[in-house]
C-alpha cells in the first residue's frame, strides 16, 4: 500500500475484517486469557509446563518445549539434528521461511549449510529428494506450503518421502506452523501426522490466534538439548506465561473450529468461480487458507480497499504481492472467526469489488 495511507487508522475505523480472526485490540486479547493462570519462572512451571505437556500429548511426542518464536525453534531443531549427526547441511523447499525471511540465520548463528531442493512453484517430490548428491543432517517439510497457496502433498507421497529420508540417516523435521489446519485434509489425528517426523514445530499465533510463541516437540533427549539452545538464544524469558496462556485459550477455542474454517474456505473458493479476474489456488483449498490471484494492479487494489474501509467499515488487505503472471497480483485469504461472519457469497462480492474485471 502507498506510504501516505495510515494502515493502523484504517483498521481501527473498520468493524469487520475479511481475513483471519479480525483485528482484536490489546484489551480483547488480554480478556481472552484464562482466569486461573499459574505463572512460570524462566519457562518452568505454571501454564508453560501445562502447555508443553498438552502439546506433547496432542502430537503424540515424548516431550515439548515452549519458545518465543518459530524462527528460534526451527533453527534450534536443525542445529540439534546437525550436531547429533556430525553434518552441517540441511535441506528445505526454496520458499521455506528459513530461506526467505530469516536473513540466513541458520548459517550466521549455527554454521549450517542450507540446501534448497525442488521447484519453487511446486511441492517437494521424492525424486527431488533422491536427487540430492550429498549426505544431509535433516530435511524440513512445511505443511502446508504457505508461499504457494497452502498446498499439501498427498498422504502416500508424504509418507514415502519421510521414510526415504529417514532411511538415509537424516532427520525429518516438520514446519507445522499451520499443522492445526492440515489434519482435515488428511482426515487423520494430529499425532499420526506429527508421528512421521523426528521433530515438529507448531505455532500458536497463526491459526489459533494467540499472542505469540510456539512449541517444538520430539524425543526427550532432543528437546532437552533444544532447551539448552533456547537459553543460549536468550529465549528463556523470566515470565513466559502470557503467551502460553493465550496459546491455551487458542487451543480451547479454535482447534475444534478448524474443520469449520476449512469448509468455509472451500465454499468461498466455489463462490469465487463466477468472479471474473480471480483465480483461487489451490482450488479447492487444502486448508483454511488460499491464495487469490487477481487481475489488477496494486494501485487499483489499494484504492478499492480504502473505499471499502471508509464507506463500509470492512478491512480487507493493506496491499497485494507480485506474481509471475503479468497483469496479476496475489493476496492470501486465511479463514478464521472474522471470515465466518461473511457468507461465501458475501466474500465473493467483496473480492469482486477489489478487482476491476469483476466490477
Amino acid at each position: 500500500m502507498t506510504d501516505d495511507i495510515d494502515i493502523p487508522a484504517l483498521r481501527c475505523m473498520c468493524d469487520r475484517a475479511l481475513s483471519w480472526h479480525g483485528n482484536p485490540t490489546a484489551a480483547q486479547m488480554l480478556a481472552s486469557l484464562p482466569e486461573d493462570i499459574e505463572v512460570d519462572r524462566y519457562g518452568t512451571g505454571g501454564v508453560v509446563t501445562a502447555l508443553e505437556e498438552r502439546v506433547a500429548d496432542l502430537l503424540g511426542a515424548p516431550a515439548a518445549v515452549f519458545m518465543p518464536s518459530g524462527t528460534m525453534a526451527q533453527q534450534i531443531a536443525l542445529r540439534v539434528h546437525a550436531d547429533e549427526r556430525g553434518l552441517r547441511t540441511v535441506t528445505f523447499h526454496p520458499l521455506s521461511h528459513l530461506e526467505l525471511h530469516e536473513d540466513k540465520a541458520y548459517q550466521r548463528l549455527h554454521d549450517l549449510v542450507g540446501r534448497t531442493v525442488g521447484d519453487a512453484r511446486s511441492l517437494l517430490t521424492l525424486d527431488d529428494l533422491q536427487a540430492l548428491d550429498e549426505p544431509v543432517a535433516a530435511v524440513l517439510w512445511e505443511l502446508p506450503q504457505r508461499e504457494i497457496g497452502g498446498h499439501l502433498p498427498a498422504w502416500e507421497d508424504l509418507v514415502a518421502q519421510v521414510e526415504w529420508v529417514r532411511s538415509t540417516g537424516a532427520a525429518a523435521h516438520l514446519d507445522g506452523a499451520r499443522l492445526w489446519e492440515s489434519t482435515t485434509f488428511y482426515d487423520r489425528p494430529l499425532a499420526e501426522v506429527a508421528g512421521l517426523f523426528d521433530t515438529v514445530y507448531v505455532s500458536f499465533y497463526k491459526g489459533l490466534g494467540g499472542l505469540a510463541g510456539c512449541c517444538l516437540a520430539g524425543e526427550e533427549d532432543v528437546i532437552a538439548r533444544a532447551r539448552a539452545w533456547r537459553a543460549r538464544h536468550g529465549g528463556t524469558l523470566f515470565g513466559m506465561w502470557p503467551a502460553a496462556a493465550s496459546a491455551m485459550a487458542g487451543l480451547d477455542l479454535r482447534l475444534p473450529r478448524m474443520p469449520r474454517y476449512v469448509a468455509h474456505c472451500r465454499a468461498i473458493a466455489a463462490a469465487l468461480a463466477d468472479v471474473p479476474g480471480v483465480r483461487p489456488t489451490p482450488d479447492p483449498p487444502h486448508t483454511a487458507m488460499m491464495h487469490l490471484h487477481l487481475e489488477t494492479t496494486d494501485e487499483a487494489f489499494v484504492a478499492a480497499a480504502v473505499r471499502l474501509a471508509e464507506e463500509e467499515g470492512i478491512f480487507v488487505y493493506p496491499g497485494t504481492m507480485p506474481t509471475d503472471v503479468p497483469g496479476f497480483r496475489v493476496i492470501e485469504l486465511t479463514v478464521g472467526d472474522a471470515t465466518l461472519s461473511f457468507s461465501p457469497e458475501e466474500v465473493a462480492d467483496v473480492i469482486r469489488r477489489l478487482v476491476p474485471a469483476g466490477a
